[in-house]
C-alpha cells in the first residue's frame, strides 16, 4: 500500500545496487562517441606526461654524468700538475727572422798541425791531408833538382811539428797553406832561399821573388817554363827522357 503525505511518494527505498550496476546505470545516458573521445584524450595526456618524465630523467642522468667526468678531469689535471716536474717558464727571445741571407756552412778549421810527410819539393801531408806550399813552385821528382828539392824539404821537417794555415785550394783540389816550422820559419821561404824552388807571382803576389838566387830560374828552367805556360817544353823534355831510357 502506497502512502502519500503532502504529495510526496512514501514508497520504501529500493535496495542499494552493486557498484558495477550503478556505473552502467549512470553511464547509460552517455553517448558512445563521447566515451571514445574522453578515453582518447586521457591516453594522449598520459603519453605526453610519460614522455616528459622520460626526457627529464635522461637529462638528469646526462647532467650528472658530465659533472662526474668534469670532476674526474679536474682531479686528474690537479694530480698531473702535482707530479709534473717544474719547468722553466721564462720567456725566451724568439730567433731573429731570416732576412734572406744564405746559410753559412759549418766553420772548418783553417789551421792544421802535426808531423809532415814530404811528397816532393812543394807538397806534403799533415794529418792525412795533402797540402801544397803557398806561393812557390819546386821541380817535379823526375825533373832536374827534383829529388834534391824533396830531400831538402825532408831535412827541414824532420823531427818537427808543422803548422799549416790554409789559404784555399789549387786546380787539383789540393789544400794550399802557408806552412811554418815550430820555430816560426816559413817553409816556402826556406825552399826559395836554398835555390830549390821559385817564387810563383801568380799566387804569391811576388812575396818570395826577392829571395831567389840569381841563377835559380836557369837551373829550374822547367818550373820557369810552367809558370810561363810553355808546357811544350815539358813535353819535349819528357819525350827526350823516354827515348834515352829506351836505348
Amino acid at each position: 500500500m502506497i502512502r502519500r503525505t503532502r504529495g510526496r511518494d512514501l514508497r520504501p527505498p529500493r535496495s542499494v545496487e552493486p557498484v558495477e550496476g550503478f556505473l552502467k546505470l549512470s553511464l547509460q545516458g552517455v553517448p558512445h562517441r563521447e566515451l571514445d573521445r574522453g578515453l582518447l584524450v586521457e591516453i594522449v595526456l598520459f603519453a605526453v606526461v610519460l614522455t616528459l618524465v622520460v626526457v627529464v630523467v635522461r637529462s638528469c642522468r646526462t647532467t650528472s654524468g658530465d659533472v662526474i667526468r668534469s670532476d674526474r678531469t679536474e682531479r686528474d689535471d690537479h694530480a698531473g700538475r702535482a707530479t709534473r716536474p717544474a719547468t722553466d717558464t721564462a720567456v725566451r727571445p724568439s730567433p731573429a727572422p731570416d732576412r734572406g741571407t744564405a746559410k753559412t756552412p759549418r766553420a772548418v778549421s783553417t789551421t792544421i798541425r802535426g808531423a809532415a810527410y814530404v811528397l816532393d819539393g812543394d807538397s806534403l801531408v799533415i794529418d792525412k791531408r795533402q797540402i801544397r806550399l803557398f806561393g812557390i813552385d819546386a821541380p817535379e821528382l823526375q825533373h832536374p833538382y827534383g829529388k834534391k828539392a824533396k830531400w831538402a824539404l825532408v831535412s827541414l821537417c824532420k823531427g818537427r811539428l808543422v803548422r799549416a794555415e790554409v789559404t784555399g785550394q789549387d786546380d787539383h783540389g789540393r789544400t794550399v797553406a802557408r806552412c811554418f816550422l815550430d820555430d816560426g820559419r816559413d817553409l816556402s821561404e826556406e825552399m826559395v832561399r836554398m835555390g830549390l824552388a821559385l817564387d810563383w807571382p801568380k799566387f804569391s803576389g811576388g812575396t818570395y821573388r826577392a829571395l831567389e838566387a840569381a841563377d835559380a830560374r836557369k837551373r829550374l828552367w822547367l818550373a820557369a817554363a810552367r809558370q810561363k805556360g810553355q808546357m811544350h817544353v815539358w813535353k819535349a823534355y819528357e819525350t827526350k827522357q823516354k827515348a834515352a831510357v829506351g836505348r
